[in-house]
């Protein structure tokens, strides 16, 4: 029997936090978050992660667990997920998957395995080398001889993705479109029922990031991002939106207004980025909340259509 799984995404500022804290004291769930910030400790405002009030007494699982020191993987994600929902799941409670991070949302409902190859960091820094020499068409070029799929999906300045797909050949013998192919063989143990949320007006989603921005900075978040800025630890968390926008304020390079300006930009980049990622999912159920009086009856709807009281 597959584990129902019920699932909230969207970009960010769109209310996936509420809505799946109603849902949860609705339907006895339990939720596990999906977000690649809000793992970390330390970075309660900028990720905005939920506070006491806003969980409402709702058992949140996977956030705020680890140290900015510390690195983390997607497949170090999928791992936990899979044993936390487990448990949720084992206990009666319904296991309910909330944030935006779509690479993380993919892996852990699709299922997919990851290789547990070890970095070659000489073979990463002469690729490195070589990218930063001829630049990201010449090597798509060359990945085209031998993975064409992979050189079509992905962009010229995706230098991270491209580089990746070279080591995995050189180091496995074996493509990345291949290893991907392989990676989706064991069928995911979930039967989801995907929320989506969204704006069809999305100049409303952006003025809701600036207000957010707002009541970040009224909260904090400028005393929050000087810590990270003082230990820079971990260079992954150091690159969450809401705390490197204010680097150079810090270093006297922009002034305050400049930095939230740059926050407020990354921010709408960052929500658009997400609604394109999850726009490509014909399982995710959308609900556009300035075409809505009730967000939480109209995901009761969809999980009724779905046929998750059944």
């Amino acid at each position: 029997m597959k584990i129902p799984l019920i699932a909230i995404v969207g970009p960010t500022a769109s209310g996936k936090t509420a809505l799946s804290v109603d849902l949860s004291l609705r339907l006895n769930g339990e939720i596990v978050s999906c977000d690649s910030m809000q793992i970390y400790k330390d970075m309660h405002i900028a990720s905005a992660t939920p506070d006491e009030q806003e969980k409402k007494g709702v058992p949140h699982h996977l956030v705020e667990f680890l140290d900015r020191s510390e690195s983390f993987s997607v497949a170090d994600y999928v791992n936990l997920a899979h044993q936390k929902i487990k448990q949720i799941n084992e206990k009666g409670k319904q296991p309910i998957l909330v944030g935006g991070t779509g690479l993380y949302f993919n892996s852990l409902v699709d299922n997919i395995s990851f290789s547990e190859e070890k970095v070659d960091e000489s073979l990463r820094q002469s690729l490195e080398t070589e990218f930063d020499k001829i630049g990201g068409e010449e090597m798509l070029k060359k990945l085209a001889e031998f993975d064409k799929a992979a050189a079509d999906r992905l962009h010229p300045n995706n230098r991270k993705r491209i580089i990746r797909a070279f080591e995995v050949y050189i180091s496995t013998g074996k493509t990345i479109t291949q290893q991907q192919i392989d990676s989706k063989a064991v069928p995911s143990p979930y039967k989801p029922y995907i929320i989506g949320l969204a704006f069809k007006d999305r100049e409303i989603l952006y003025k809701r990031i600036e207000k957010r921005v707002d009541l970040m900075i009224e909260k904090g978040l400028l005393e929050e991002a000087e810590k990270a800025y003082n230990s820079r630890d971990n260079k992954t968390a150091i690159q969450a939106i809401g705390h490197k926008e204010f680097f150079e304020f810090f270093e006297g390079k922009a002034s305050l207004e400049e930095a939230v300006e740059k926050l407020k930009t990354e921010t709408r980049h960052y929500a658009k980025r997400q609604q394109t990622w999850f726009g490509r999912d014909d399982r995710i159920n959308w609900i556009y909340l300035d075409c809505t009086d009730d967000v939480q009856d109209e995901a009761i709807k969809i999980l009724e259509r779905s046929g998750y009281f059944e």
